[in-house]
């Protein structure tokens, strides 16, 4: 009987040759005693999608060593990094990210404001990043892959791992142990993760149980006194990026404020361009100037305000964009000038080019002092005055207007304020406005200026009286507008139709005007204090109506931090004692009223200018004409009487 051989298929018995023994110990080796800024340096690779693609270089932006060196600190638990945009701070993260990964895992929490942003970052900045450089890539696996434990906001790696979420998931939040915290845009986070509270409050609480902890928060600052950035800077060591002066050798900061530069005026096509000629850093100890190439060759450092914040673990550093190697100062002052005459815009460069806090500020006169700034004007138009606006504000009873005169670079003159004491459904009560409206404002040397636009306001009980009288007076540029408040609305929108109610097929002009936006730039003209661009001047004289009425009208309102269902929202609210703010009112729809105009004040200047020469011209030429008077003859006395 023969016995059938059964063949060996396992393959666990087969012999297979050892890896030597060198080889096997760079399994068990630590890892390389390296800071952050040194493993960047070594390994971090920046993908084709930068701006500048290949091997990270420390040295091009000086300014993020220390604060990468900090999270190698053992005496550094918290590090907070306010920043304007374009200076590197989110490759700061990057490089934390990537070391943790390679050089000290851990469970790592990234929170951005909301979950959008973070599978947007995780698409555009995490993923590149890994298949940039070869060592995460050999430690993360590809979302594509068949790796359960790796989705877009969840990445795996070898003793830890990291979840990307929004600030407003309380779940994310409170769910499980982190060592590491990182906070990304923190001024722009949930004021609450749902009902649980304060998302950096409880990011910390996962924290508890880790002595080796750290954390980092990251943000352009926003608004004064409620950035909360700006709080948790004031708790560290407050230090800022400094030069030193090629001259005395002392260090300052570079930033708006000792930057000198000159504004030039280019005219194309009859328009004055943005233009500047920037000379330089001014040394606030010396008061030389220095070029921006010649400063950027200087050594710099960080230079703390609170060094004593360190026995605390927290160190904290301010950044502005003048640091910058992508940004030229020259850009970075045209853009303020650009928006100077926009709050809302101008908010946003303060932001995130000067890397400056936004004050929300209030009148700081009193209706007194501002009563003492009424001059006498020379004329009923006073020189400098190149375009007339008028804004009207609609009562149960009346009608209140304003008109304003305008000149360059926002200068402003109040020409009248006056009420038309008659209920806006009654046709002679736009009678008397047309009287105001088709005037001829005179200069002293003769010339006139008529009203260029006028913005009724069409809110409360009145819409359709006024859509129709509007309507009527389209051709004197009469137009209804509608205010609208709330953040980030500029001060006038396109006009849309918006059909009468009585009749569909009857359209009138409607302007929607950001009410918030026209009231944040009153108050910063009214802070103006020498006679000039944004300055605003007010006559004496009981007939023009600039009294202490108007000017505890104009000053009626104050801008208020309040808490609403999704956050806190800064709006405006009237001062105490301060019933009506229709003064206000009408100075804003005079200023929209500009903005839609929006005239070219040098040619306008030049038209006056001319029609000057030509009146003198004709009346010389006239003077020239007029025949001499001829003399009458004498009558000859009779010598003769005629017998």
């Amino acid at each position: 009987m023969t016995t059938k051989k059964t063949k060996q298929t396992s393959s666990l018995y087969e012999a297979r040759p050892c890896l030597p023994f060198s080889q096997c110990l760079k399994n068990f080796s630590p890892p390389e005693n390296l800071t952050v800024d040194e493993w960047a340096d070594k390994y971090r690779v920046l993908p084709d999608t930068s701006a500048e693609a290949g091997p990270w270089r420390t040295s091009r932006t000086p300014y993020l060593k220390e604060p990468m060196r900090a999270f190698t600190d053992a005496n550094v638990q918290r590090i907070v990094m306010v920043a304007a945009a374009q200076v590197g701070k989110s490759e700061l993260e990057l490089n934390i990210i990537g070391y943790i990964m390679a050089q000290d895992p851990g469970p790592i929490l990234y929170i951005l404001p909301g979950e959008a942003d973070g599978k947007k970052f995780s698409r555009q900045r995490i993923a590149p990043m890994i298949r940039a450089c070869k060592m995460l890539r050999n430690k993360v696996a590809d979302v594509k892959s068949r790796d359960g434990g790796n989705t877009i906001l969840q990445k795996m790696f070898p003793g830890g791992s990291l979840t990307i979420t929004g600030s407003n998931s309380a779940p994310a939040l409170a769910s499980m142990p982190i060592r590491y915290v990182i906070g990304d845009e923190r001024d722009r986070w949930a004021d609450s993760a749902g009902t649980e509270g304060d998302p950096w409050e409880l990011a910390q609480a996962r924290q508890i149980t880790f002595y080796n902890r750290k954390s980092v928060e990251v943000s352009t600052p926003t608004i004064k006194d409620s950035s909360k950035i700006e709080a948790s800077y004031y708790l560290g060591t407050q230090e800022r990026w400094v030069h030193k002066c090629p001259n005395c050798g002392e260090y300052s900061e570079i930033n708006f404020e000792t930057i000198k530069y000159e504004r030039l005026k280019k005219i194309v096509n009859h328009k004055e361009v943005y233009a500047v000629n920037v000379e330089g850093h001014t040394c606030p100890a010396c008061g030389y100037t220095f070029s921006q190439e010649r400063m950027r060759r200087q050594p710099a450092h960080w230079e703390a305000a609170n060094p004593d914040a360190i026995k605390q673990g927290i160190r904290s550093f301010w950044l502005t964009a003048f640091a910058s190697p992508w940004l030229t100062w020259e850009s970075i002052i045209l853009d303020v000038i650009k928006n100077e005459n926009d709050p809302e815009k101008l908010k946003a460069v303060y932001n995130t080019k000067l890397g400056k806090l936004w004050e929300q500020r209030d009148i700081n006169q009193s209706d007194e002092e501002l009563m003492e700034r009424l001059e006498e004007y020379d004329a009923e138009l006073p020189d400098g005055v190149l375009c007339l606006t008028c804004g009207v504000d609609t009562q149960g009873d009346r009608l209140e207007y304003e008109v304003v005169g305008w000149g360059k670079k926002g200068e402003s003159w109040g020409i009248k304020k006056g009420y038309i004491m008659s209920a806006p459904d009654l046709p002679e009560t736009w009678e008397r406005l047309d009287d105001v409206i088709d005037h001829r404002y005179t200069f002293k040397n003769g010339q006139a200026l008529t009203i260029g636009i006028t913005l009724v306001d069409s809110g409360g009980n009145h819409t359709q009286d006024v859509y129709k009288q509007c309507r009527k007076r389209k051709i004197k540029r009469v137009f209804a507008i509608k205010g609208r408040g709330g953040e980030g609305i500029p001060i006038v929108s396109p006009a849309k139709r918006v059909a009468m109610k009585d009749n569909k097929r009857v359209t009138v002009w409607l302007y929607t005007l950001g009410v918030d936006a026209g009231k944040a730039t009153i108050y910063s003209n009214i802070q103006v204090q020498t006679q000039g661009p944004k300055y605003c001047h007010f006559p004496t004289g009981e007939d023009r109506g600039y009294d202490i009425n108007y000017f505890h009208g104009l000053i009626s309102e104050r801008m208020v931090r309040t808490k609403t269902a999704g956050g806190y929202k800064w709006k405006w609210e009237k001062l105490p004692g301060h019933r009506r703010n229709e003064a206000l009112d009408c100075r804003n729809y005079a200023l929209a009223g500009v903005k839609i105009l929006d005239p070219d004040f040098d040619a306008q200047a030049q038209r006056l200018k001319e029609r000057v020469k030509e009146k003198a011209q004709q009346m010389k030429q006239t003077k020239e004409k007029k025949p001499t008077a001829r003399r009458k003859p004498r009558r000859k006395e009779k010598l003769f009487e005629d017998w």
